[in-house]
């Protein structure tokens, strides 16, 4: 039934459909190696098979998703090293989004930004890690909109969802979120204030240490 309305018109666009793939591959509701099974994605997406096929072979252009010869698509898996060159590539475009993001902020979003740092520190008091993580997707979100850096925004996006498989396994580790939050309100003081060059290195800051704790993990998982 879900084809049959997709075809007349009431499915997703393939752009929708490549945006929600994208947004579960960076949620980690699709895990690096899961195969992508076209039938499944059709019926709970209720799109039609031809959407589906182009959705996969524009997430295969982006990184996200590889086809096997005879295998069908699964979700792309990372090496940490390619994990830290995505990392350090989103650090540039980021510093750059942080900055302009400084120059546009209104009155109305730096107070978003503030109550959105007080949520931080509050997951933090409690422990709650699920809730750090939300909070912080939603400031990277929130700046990279404020930006106004479309194309760059894009690209973000497309690498955040490349290296995802990393970004969880961090977000796992113990004490993790106590780590991260002076970085985090370093960035959202930067941009309130109108300080785009604080902005960029407080990014750059931060995404550096991603990169450290990337390696870090790493190192562990070999030894281990």
């Amino acid at each position: 039934m879900a084809e049959v309305e997709a075809a007349r018109g009431r499915g997703p666009s393939v752009a929708e459909l490549v945006e929600s793939l994208q947004s579960a591959i960076v949620a980690g509701d699709l895990v690096p190696n899961q195969r992508l099974i076209e039938a499944d994605i059709a019926t709970e997406y209720g799109a039609s098979r031809g959407t589906v096929r182009a959705a996969l072979s524009e997430l295969t252009v982006e990184g996200l998703v590889e086809r096997l010869p005879n295998r069908g698509a699964r979700v792309r898996a990372v090496s940490a090293e390619e994990a830290v060159e995505i990392t350090e590539v989103r650090g540039a475009l980021e510093a750059l989004c942080a900055r302009k993001a400084a120059e546009r902020i209104t009155d109305g979003q730096a107070a978003d930004l503030r109550a959105l740092a007080g949520r931080m520190r509050e997951a933090v008091a409690e422990g709650d890690r699920e809730l750090y993580s939300e909070c912080a997707r939603a400031l990277h979100a929130a700046i990279l909109e404020i930006s106004g850096q479309k194309t760059a925004a894009a690209t973000i996006r497309r690498l955040r969802g490349q290296a995802a498989q990393f970004q969880f396994r961090l977000a796992l580790q113990p004490g993790r979120p106590r780590a991260l939050l002076p970085h985090h309100l370093e960035i959202i003081e930067a941009v309130c204030t109108h300080d785009g060059a604080a902005a960029a290195e407080a990014v750059l800051v931060h995404l550096g240490s991603v990169v450290e704790a990337i390696r870090a993990t790493e190192s562990q998982t070999v030894r281990g």
